[in-house]
């Protein structure tokens, strides 16, 4: 899940794709919120894929290393609804069709599943006794 808002860069698409599968290419738009790939692990992991490369005035003897990029994965409208979960929805427009959480900001969707997790914890302690 996307944390910033701006074009996407090789730079961190680059980093990003060793954690998982990659939804985005460099140079397309993206904001907080926005679904921009499957994680290897469970649970959504909040990332920048707008940072640049930090840039200086010293010259090293070896060049900056090529970066490769897997080609992102692009989902039908009916792909996506078979593989969104239920906090996320899908965001139609005339160019694109994107998959973003129904809450754009972090600090509610954390607190909406601590909230959450509170009361299934309360729905099982309640069915035990």
């Amino acid at each position: 899940v996307c944390n910033e808002m701006g074009k996407a860069t090789l730079f961190a698409l680059e980093s990003l794709q060793a954690r998982g599968t990659l939804f985005v290419a460099p140079g397309e738009m993206v904001y907080p919120g926005m679904v921009i790939g499957e994680n290897a692990k469970s649970g959504d992991l909040e990332v920048n894929p707008v940072r640049a490369k930090a840039t200086n005035n010293m010259r090293t003897q070896s060049k900056d290393e090529k970066l490769y990029l897997t080609p992102p994965k692009k989902f039908s409208i009916e792909e996506l609804i078979g593989y969104m979960s239920e906090d996320e929805v899908i965001e139609v427009t005339p160019q694109s069709v994107r998959l973003r959480k129904s809450e754009l900001d972090s600090g509610v969707r954390e607190r909406a599943a601590r909230a959450k997790k509170k009361q299934m914890d309360a729905l099982k302690k309640g069915g035990k006794k």
